[in-house]
């Protein structure tokens, strides 16, 4: 199909490789933020024909990076031997960090700023801080100001049991504080909002890992094994094999106890992961004889109720198409990350809603149904997880690995994020 990108020059993905994505499981994993992008980036960059230094710039999406990589794409940058010349920056768009990367990439390539640049995201959501409260804060201010023992010891009989009360920064960063409620919280109320139902989402997330099941040894070709004290990490690790309708049944719900229907089973999983991918332009490509798979032809973002982000793609995906001239039938593949599987539905139903798309997407008619067989063919964040700043990136790369095993054409992977936003990725393959 002779869709013409936006963009003022082609950009191209070459390559992309990362991480296994690696469940948290209450304590901080084994791995920095910074280190999973490393262990992904010098793979990626070690099979590459140009030297790294080579790079025109790295920019790296990170939602929460630690108190030592506080320009974590910078860290990254020279930890990659990138040297002190090459420059790196680091974006923020809650969970489309990874795709904001791609996207700043993309433009700095398109306006001829820039021809080769290592673009990707990176979470490490098991190191995401524990934070003294304000109040603590303030105690711990008096007692540094009082100089005398006597002093100390008054400020000491200050100090209260609330005052050890613990800020848990990722329960912070997953509430969006405008509308007040938490991410799955939002969730409910789509479920409310389209009517549905708790087995629903329960048969999505069983479908999301088995397709994961299914789908391991394909994805070895795009994972680079990680090496902790616990030995070799070759797959991500959230997969429950024994995942069945009945077994998520008994599951209580999280965000609403007495009437919710979103649980931990039928939603993604907190997880630490990296994902870098290789952008270029046609002068790189032809200066280093780089074989590209995809053309990225166009990204688009859009905002929308915070209490209704899941939504967030919907409005995203539909700007892409409009822009386009294209209904949902053009596009071969589709990623479309799963938060919730109650949020990927409720996206599946409005798109073709007569009144969503004419009230909300200020359309004429509804788009055609998204087929769910061509929908995260290989899982998606209820299986794999969701990293927050990296999830945006690795359903790109792995969206513009299933077209070229498939033999698509057209692609489409798209993000809500939190505080009401949704951003969309429209890529085509290049035919070698």
């Amino acid at each position: 199909m002779n869709i013409k990108t936006s963009l003022q020059r082609p950009v191209y993905l070459v390559d992309g490789l990362r991480t296994p994505q690696l469940k948290a499981r209450g304590v901080p994993g084994a791995f920095r933020a910074s280190d999973l992008a490393v262990t992904a980036g010098r793979s990626l960059l070690l099979g590459q024909p140009f030297k790294p230094d080579d790079l025109d710039e790295v920019i790296f999406g990170c939602v929460s990076s630690g108190p030592d990589e506080a320009n974590i794409a910078r860290v990254i940058a020279l930890r990659l031997a990138c040297g002190d010349k090459v420059p790196a920056w680091s974006v923020q768009r809650n969970c489309a960090s990874g795709m904001q990367a791609v996207d700043s990439a993309a433009k700095d390539i398109a306006l001829g700023r820039a021809n080769l640049v290592l673009a990707g995201g990176t979470e490490a959501m098991s190191h995401h801080p524990v934070l003294l409260n304000l109040k603590m804060v303030t105690w711990l201010a008096g007692f540094k100001r009082a100089r005398s023992l006597p002093k100390k010891l008054q400020q000491l009989g200050r100090l209260r049991r609330h005052h050890l009360v613990p800020v848990i920064a990722l329960l912070r960063g997953l509430t969006d504080p405008i509308a007040g409620l938490s991410m799955g919280q939002t969730t409910e109320e789509l479920a409310s909002r389209f009517n549905i139902s708790r087995e629903e989402m329960d048969a999505f997330a069983v479908t999301s890992h088995q397709r994961l099941a299914a789908a391991r040894d394909l994805l070895r070709n795009e994972i680079v094994p990680l090496f902790s004290e616990a030995g070799l990490i070759e797959d991500d690790d959230g997969l429950r094999l024994d995942s069945s309708i009945d077994n998520l049944a008994k599951l209580k719900p999280v965000f609403d106890r007495k009437y919710g229907r979103v649980t931990a089973g039928n939603s993604a999983q907190v997880t630490d992961g990296a994902s870098c991918l290789l952008l270029a332009s046609e002068e790189a490509l032809e200066k280093h004889g780089l074989t590209p798979s995809a053309e990225i032809l166009d990204i688009s973002w859009a905002g929308l109720d915070p209490r209704q982000m899941g939504l967030g793609p919907v409005y995203a995906i539909a700007q892409l198409l409009k822009r386009h001239r294209l209904d949902t039938d053009a596009i071969d593949w589709w990623e479309i990350n799963e938060a919730f599987a109650g949020q990927v539905i409720a996206c599946l139903r409005a798109i073709q809603d007569p009144a969503f798309c004419r009230d909300e997407l200020d359309t004429d008619t509804p788009f055609r149904a998204i087929p769910s067989e061509r929908l995260n063919p290989d899982g998606g964040g209820i299986s794999l997880g969701h990293p927050v700043g990296t999830s945006g990136a690795r359903i790109t790369m792995h969206l513009a690995r299933v077209l070229e095993r498939e033999q698509g054409d057209l692609g489409i992977a798209s993000l809500c994020i939190g505080d009401g936003q949704g951003g969309a990725l429209l890529m085509r393959r290049v035919a070698p």
